[in-house]
């Protein structure tokens, strides 16, 4: 059985997100979805006029909070009976706590095969500084991560970029990517971003990338190199270039003080194309 998992916060990119996941299901054989929707508790920092009792604001916030539960409860009760019937096993579930750390536990106890999420991007101080919980997913999942950022009919990815300097990339890798090229009956087009900090021939690009199609049996393929100033913008302007319909790609997942500093492509990627993105974290 595959197993997707799809964090649901109601907003319209979730949804997107969902209906992107329902179409995967009723096309794809012995399909799970399980919709996630992460509730963070309010905190409480107020005090009363007495010294200790909580304020008006933290009654009002408690209050809304227990109003908000129930309509959750109803809502997800809800997608769960609407899609009972329905030809993939499909379940809803609410977790409380923090939404990364509470998506990146869901993903540990249940060992999805792919995780699809709504995003919105992220961009100048936010991006440098804490980034969004899509991009942390992206940083830190053990499965491929699919972004929707809009409406996508699976049916319609017909053309998929392959991004990567294919030096490092592994078996597990090109499988994953032959799958998902399969899976979607789209053509798969191999880039190599050319930048004038790491400038190589032409020559030497495409054999390396020949080479690696051959060696995982990857056919038929394009073998594509693009110059532009740097990996993350020449991958976003290639696939607006060729109207593909999907960028794939590797991340690192680097964390902590050496993600601050080296940054990530892929997670570059997510913030900035307008189309899905497709990850998968090296270990």
């Amino acid at each position: 059985m595959t197993k997707v998992l799809v964090p649901y916060d109601f907003s319209e990119q979730a949804q997107h997100a969902l209906d992107f996941a329902l179409k995967i299901g009723e096309t794809i054989d012995n399909i799970h979805i399980e919709v996630l929707h992460v509730m963070e508790v309010p905190t409480h920092t107020g005090f009363g006029t007495m010294g200790g009792g909580e304020t008006v604001t933290d009654m009002e916030n408690q209050i809304f909070f227990v109003e908000l539960m129930e309509k959750r409860k109803e809502q997800i009760e809800e997608l769960r009976k609407t899609y009972e019937d329905s030809p993939f096993t499909f379940e809803a579930k609410i977790k409380l706590g923090n939404a990364f750390k509470s998506i990146s536990a869901s993903i540990n106890e249940e060992n999805p095969d792919l995780v699809i999420m709504g995003s919105k991007g992220v961009s100048g101080v936010e991006e440098v500084l804490i980034g969004s919980n899509t991009e942390k997913v992206v940083r830190t999942a053990p499965c491929p991560v699919v972004t929707i950022k809009g409406p996508v009919d699976p049916a319609d990815i017909n053309k998929i970029v392959f991004a990567s300097d294919f030096e490092n990339e592994s078996a597990e890798v090109a499988a994953r990517i032959k799958r998902l090229a399969h899976i979607l009956q789209a053509e798969l087009f191999l880039v190599y971003v050319n930048t004038p900090g790491d400038f190589e021939t032409s020559r030497e690009s495409i054999a390396r990338i020949r080479s690696f199609a051959k060696k995982y049996d990857l056919s038929p393929v394009k073998a594509e190199i693009y110059n532009s100033r740097s990996e993350e913008s020449g991958i976003v302007e290639f696939a607006e270039d060729i109207d593909a319909d999907l960028i794939a790609m590797t991340t690192h997942g680097r964390t902590g003080f050496l993600h601050l500093v080296t940054g990530s492509i892929a997670e570059d990627v997510v913030n900035h194309a307008k189309r899905p993105v497709w990850t998968f974290k090296l270990d």
